[in-house]
């Protein structure tokens, strides 16, 4: 069976490679003119079952290799003394299902690698139209000729096109939580080595963490706004935006913004949960932040994104290859996951992004105190971190469906 992956990011590159062990014959088209890989993009967090599925590809040595390597968070008060705590203080809760960091260009590279000899990779074109007539999707391509596919897969992000084309305007379908994210290198004027500096604001909080490698560093930054926000294509708009938010907050910030247009990797979004009652119709299906898009990096969208792609191709192997019951396979699999990984980015929001001078100090109480409390204590407290652990490991992965050879064309 042909199948058309839209989107060559995290769950794109996962699902053409178990597709491809299953005996499916994938293509991957991706809109950018090549791979978004090495050293760019946020830092992402593999939980539990994500952590199996690259086991499982034999690409854990590999993405633990690429590690961040981040291992000490700094909270800095301007005119205080820095809180100083080791990240596996933080991350006790995850260690019985595992827990990597890692660059999401050096993941993405990893997934390439991995998949570029077996799966035919299309870049520099996008999905323009889809159109079902029983058997197969023609599917229209901005720049290459038209071809038809047995099934298509949208694994194109937060802002998917082939949702648009099948289900119909992302507003019907996006929640936006009340928070902003903004990311772009800096140089790494700090030294910083494996040292993640935090400030917060009410309302505002800027992350700083060094690039292994390249004496660059990752500024981000999270605030909530209530006012009117720029589009996430308008990036000009968002860059006022975040210059307007952050005015007159002080400690780095002004050398911080200073960066920005100098910066040719700025990012900036909405923090938006994709909420649908169905990710299918027809042939096509949704995988990732295009179906279910827990929250940009407070949501732990790309342990998700690995996990659905990985139930995915598995039920259509199950299947062997019938669209109707492995999509419905599918979501049944994966309807109270996606459900619990909801309830994870509000929650990290709200403690992450403090409302007020009270809260910012009760959290730099909190982290001081942390490590010298018993683990028990310490999950007791961390509340987020329960919700956070309970949300994004409560899945039992099945061992993958062997491979079936000659499959049916549903």
């Amino acid at each position: 069976m042909n199948v058309l992956l839209s989107g060559a990011g995290i769950a794109g590159p996962v699902l053409a490679y178990w597709l491809h062990h299953h005996g499916f014959a994938p293509t991957v088209v991706e809109r950018t003119p090549r791979l978004r890989h090495g050293t760019g993009g946020h830092a992402v967090d593999l939980f539990g079952p994500a952590v199996q599925v690259v086991e499982r590809m034999g690409l854990l040595p590999a993405v633990q290799e690429a590690r961040t390597r981040n291992d000490v968070v700094v909270l800095e008060r301007p005119g205080r003394r820095p809180v100083e705590i080791p990240v596996a203080t933080l991350a006790a809760g995850f260690a019985d299902g595992g827990h990597v960091e890692i660059v999401r260009g050096e993941l993405a590279r990893i997934l390439y690698e991995a998949t570029r000899d077996d799966v035919a990779y299309v870049f520099g074109d996008a999905v323009r139209t889809l159109e079902e007539d029983g058997d197969d999707v023609q599917v229209g391509f901005e720049h290459g000729p038209s071809r038809r596919f047995d099934l298509v897969i949208g694994a194109d992000g937060l802002h998917s096109g082939v949702r648009r084309l099948v289900f119909g305007p992302e507003e019907r379908f996006a929640h936006h939580l009340g928070g902003h994210l903004a990311v772009f290198t800096v140089p790494d004027d700090r030294g910083l080595d494996g040292r993640m500096v935090t400030f917060s604001a009410p309302d505002r909080v800027v992350v700083l963490y060094p690039v292994r490698g390249t004496g660059a560093a990752r500024a981000v930054f999270l605030f909530r706004h209530d006012g009117p926000a720029a589009h996430h294509g308008d990036v000009a708009g968002q860059k006022a935006l975040l210059r307007n938010v952050f005015a007159g907050v002080g400690w780095e910030v002004p050398r911080l913004l200073g960066e920005l247009d100098a910066a040719d990797d700025f990012y900036s979004d909405a923090i938006t949960q994709i909420r649908m009652d169905t990710w299918t119709r027809g042939r096509v299906t949704l995988v990732g932040d295009a179906g279910y898009c827990p929250a940009p990096a407070v949501g732990g969208g790309t342990t998700v994104a690995a996990v659905g792609a990985y139930v995915l191709a598995d039920r259509l192997a199950a299947a062997d290859g019938d669209h109707h019951r492995g999509f419905a396979a599918y979501e049944d699999a994966m309807r109270d996951y996606v459900a619990a990984s909801r309830r994870v980015g509000p929650a990290v929001l709200r403690t992450s992004v403090p409302r007020s001078r009270l809260a910012v100090a009760r959290n730099a109480w909190l982290t001081r105190l942390l490590p010298r409390l018993p683990v028990p204590v310490r999950h007791r407290l961390l509340a987020v971190e329960d919700r956070l652990r309970a949300g994004l490991t409560g899945i039992d992965l099945d061992a993958p469906t062997q491979p079936r050879g000659e499959l049916s064309d549903g």
